[in-house]
């Protein structure tokens, strides 16, 4: 069992807070089950970082040492990422993070493919109802402003059957975006099968792939995809930094003027210390797919028994825990009688940190959409939590946890009896 670098470890970090109504310390978040929102960045990869910020802190556009220095730096990790993806160097761009990466994707193919059409026909792109609100709301800004946009439904537990993306495709379709697993839930959607129906009509396939490093293979040609993105502090590098991948020949209209960097695809001086610890990170979680895998999926099942036996009412979101359709480390449940930010808060006094759903939408007064998509009513998408394993957690915080969420939902719903 994982029982690595944690939270606590944070050189003065405060251990506890005190709660002058209840008039005793609590500790404040030394379980952390949130880890499909953010991970930790590895202190090697900080390590890695360092020289970037002060010895080495030269600009890669410069032509004397100190800039070819972090010119060098930046090669290695650009290198470091086709190396991971199986593609040419020249085929990354590293930009801001994946809500960069997404809007790129989409708003880039579809202006391409505006701009290279003299005839007015207007470009449609497909998407899914379950997508991350980085992709969706790419989505409908194109259609604001004249784009055609189909959003294809998915199953009662979240996976998107590629024929009905077949039956959506159009004559103008130019994109098709599917993620590769999803935030919330977990689902893994069958990528592959979908791009083969889209290469069939010459249609070029983006997936966010956000979740999917440390736990599902990144090839993009097993995949048959030719734009990826993913985001570095998903798998413990820094955050504020990621990838799109555009395979050669993809028709892209890219956005960001300015400098010359990334080959002109993207203008800005490139963020040369995070870019290092994204290549470095990447390659650390495709290197331990397979035991990070299995450490996530123990924890998450032992985390999901406990849960049931001791808390009445609960069902499990998306593909059974035994499926291959769902992250290792995914569990979001909902528990009948609770709201699910009342359930948030409680557990975030009793030290023990998750999510009612995407990180993106904390505080959204809305039910999660990726929940309504699988058919569920709106009460059962608020009483909903993510809970999400990785290096931080030991056997012993899921046992805390779970006796926290248990004394959570039994005086919440005490109250609610009175």
């Amino acid at each position: 069992m994982n029982d690595g670098w944690r939270l606590s470890h944070i050189p003065n970090r405060p251990q506890h807070w005190t709660d002058k109504t209840l008039n005793r310390h609590i500790p404040t978040s030394d379980i952390y089950l949130d880890h499909a929102a953010t991970t930790p960045t590895d202190p090697g990869v900080v390590q890695a970082m360092a020289p970037y910020f002060t010895s080495s802190f030269g600009n890669p556009s410069s032509i004397y040492g100190p800039g070819q220095d972090a010119r060098a730096a930046v090669d290695r990790a650009r290198n470091s990422v086709a190396r991971t993806l199986v593609c040419q160097p020249a085929e990354v761009i590293f930009t801001s993070g994946a809500t960069e990466s997404n809007h790129l994707a989409l708003s880039g193919v579809a202006w391409a493919a505006k701009l290279a059409d003299s005839s007015g026909v207007i470009p449609h792109v497909i998407t899914t109802a379950i997508e991350h609100h980085a992709v969706l709301h790419s989505a409908e800004w194109l259609e604001q402003i004249g784009f055609e946009v189909t959003v294809v439904p998915c199953d009662e537990q979240g996976l998107v059957d590629p024929e009905s993306v077949r039956e959506a495709i159009k004559p103008a379709t130019r994109l098709i975006s599917v993620m590769y697993a999803n935030n919330e839930i977990g689902s893994i959607q069958p990528v592959a099968a979908i791009a083969s129906i889209a290469h069939e009509h010459g249609i070029p396939v983006h997936t966010d792939a956000v979740q999917a490093p440390g736990f599902l293979p990144l090839n993009v040609d097993d995949l048959g995809v030719d734009l990826l993105s993913l985001s570095a502090h998903k798998f413990y590098g820094p955050k504020a930094v990621g990838v799109l991948y555009v395979r050669n020949g993809t028709p892209i209209a890219y956005q960001q003027r300015g400098g010359g960097q990334e080959s002109g695809r993207r203008g800005g001086t490139e963020n040369v210390p995070s870019i290092v610890g994204l290549g470095m990170s990447l390659e650390m979680a495709d290197a331990d797919r397979s035991s990070y895998s299995e450490s996530c999926r123990e924890l998450r099942n032992g985390l999901w028994e406990s849960i049931q036996e001791m808390i009445g009412g609960v069902h499990l979101n998306g593909p059974d825990v035994s499926s291959a359709h769902r992250l290792p480390n995914n569990l979001n449940l909902a528990i009948e009688g609770i709201q699910g930010e009342t359930v948030l808060l409680s557990l975030d006094m009793l030290g023990v940190s998750a999510s009612a759903g995407s990180a993106c939408t904390t505080g959204n007064t809305q039910p999660s959409h990726v929940l309504t998509a699988l058919g569920h009513p709106v009460e059962r998408a608020r009483s909903s939590l993510r809970l999400t394993t990785g290096r931080c957690n030991t056997t012993g915080d899921i046992e805390e946890a779970v006796d926290a969420l248990a004394a959570t939902v039994s005086r919440i719903r005490e109250l609610a009896a009175r």
